[in-house]
């Protein structure tokens, strides 16, 4: 099989929803930006693109129809180039990813953009018309709050609150390192909006301390743990690789970042879908033919902090090298555009680093997991 690369990475600042300075900004226009965004960095020739993939969580409303297509138009992208729309919920984009490299294998193209978005402020969780199958909502917990997962999977690994406190904390102070830093600021597209120039993230809170945490009250279960200071935020943001051959890359002068190594989709309960990061992790590096310890570099998604823990522990990642410029506690979490942010961040970070290998994984609603891992490109 040919070997296959992320050959750019790009996004648009992250910022809270409803109340953050993109909550006015079309989900379409926002993803236009961001690919123009990837185009322009990377010089990748747009007629070569054989397909814009696009995960979206909810797609519906401004971000409906197939909005990959639409994206393309908007982003002036030649009408050569297909567009498909993509959703498995928060896995959506790194999906994309996967199925651009099977497309790879098969001989159906060498240059694909995938990208995610989603805006939290303009189509709300769970869209607009939620129409349940009662016999399965009865028999099952297919439709289950996020929230009560977290609280479900903080019970069965007995994750205190104070534990979940200091995950979140860290998220923070790791994020605020890396934006004062200027760390995130190659990876952002400013974006304009009609109130000006949008170009650093809007989520993060260098000011959170676990004392202050420690005050929140529980936002799931009254007499829970889980509370919105260990939760991932409502999040509006827009997230795209660039997916394309090695020979391709190497041909047209391409800044390769990594080559995809392994991916893996697994499922799990959907009351703990927070887990489901653990099997499909485990089945990609088995893979990949290696262990965690011979991760340098991993991206777990933080859609909660009990999830998060949970899987650090089942799979014995090594916290030093787990959200190296904090996670999505603190970055935020547009459910649509998180997968191909954290594949696109674990490249970067490898070529950073100096690493060899890198894991990108997420838990997905309903119960799901899905990994990627990536190998260093010398």
């Amino acid at each position: 099989m040919q070997s296959v690369v992320i050959a750019g990475y790009a996004r648009s600042p992250f910022h809270l929803a409803n109340k953050g300075a993109l909550a006015r900004v079309r989900p379409d226009d926002l993803a236009a930006q961001v690919i123009g965004g990837l185009i322009a960095r990377t010089g990748v020739e747009p007629a070569d693109i054989e397909d814009l993939i696009v995960g979206c969580a909810f797609p519906e409303g401004e971000q409906g129809l197939n909005v990959a297509r639409l994206i393309g138009q908007i982003a002036g992208l030649p009408q050569s180039v297909g567009g498909i729309t993509v959703n498995r919920f928060c896995g959506s984009s790194m999906s994309a990813i996967h199925i651009a490299m099977g497309q790879i294998a098969v001989g159906a193209g060498e240059v694909f953009i995938c990208a995610g978005i989603e805006s939290m402020s303009r189509v709300p969780m769970s869209g607009f018309n939620p129409l349940p199958n009662p016999a399965l909502a009865k028999a099952t917990a297919a439709y289950i709050g996020m929230g009560d997962t977290a609280e479900n999977v903080a019970t069965q690994y007995q994750i205190s609150r104070g534990e979940q406190e200091a995950l979140a904390v860290g998220s923070q102070k790791k994020a605020a390192a890396a934006r004062d830093s200027g760390k995130l600021s190659d990876e952002i597209v400013p974006i304009e909006t009609k109130g000006g120039t949008v170009s650093e993230d809007g989520t993060i809170r260098a000011e959170t301390t676990a004392e202050g945490l420690a005050g929140l009250k529980p936002a799931f279960d009254a007499n829970g743990t889980v509370t919105a200071g260990t939760s991932s935020p409502l999040t509006d943001g827009a997230s795209a690789v660039l997916v394309t051959t090695e020979d391709y890359a190497r041909a047209h002068g391409l800044p390769i970042l990594a080559r995809i190594k392994s991916v893996a989709i697994s499922g799990c309960a959907p009351e703990t879908m927070g887990l489901g990061p653990i099997l499909s992790s485990q089945k990609a590096l088995e893979r990949a033919g290696i262990s965690a310890a011979d991760l340098d570099v991993v991206e777990l998604n933080e859609a909660f902090a009990s999830q998060a823990l949970a899987c650090i522990r089942d799979l014995g990642l090594d916290t030093a090298k787990v959200n190296i410029d904090g996670g999505a506690i603190a970055i935020g979490h547009p459910l649509g555009a998180t997968g191909a942010r954290i594949v696109g961040k674990a490249a970067s970070l490898l070529k950073r680093e100096g690493g060899r290998y890198a894991l990108a994984s997420q838990c997905i609603g309903g119960g799901q997991g899905i990994a990627t891992v990536l190998e260093a490109v010398e």
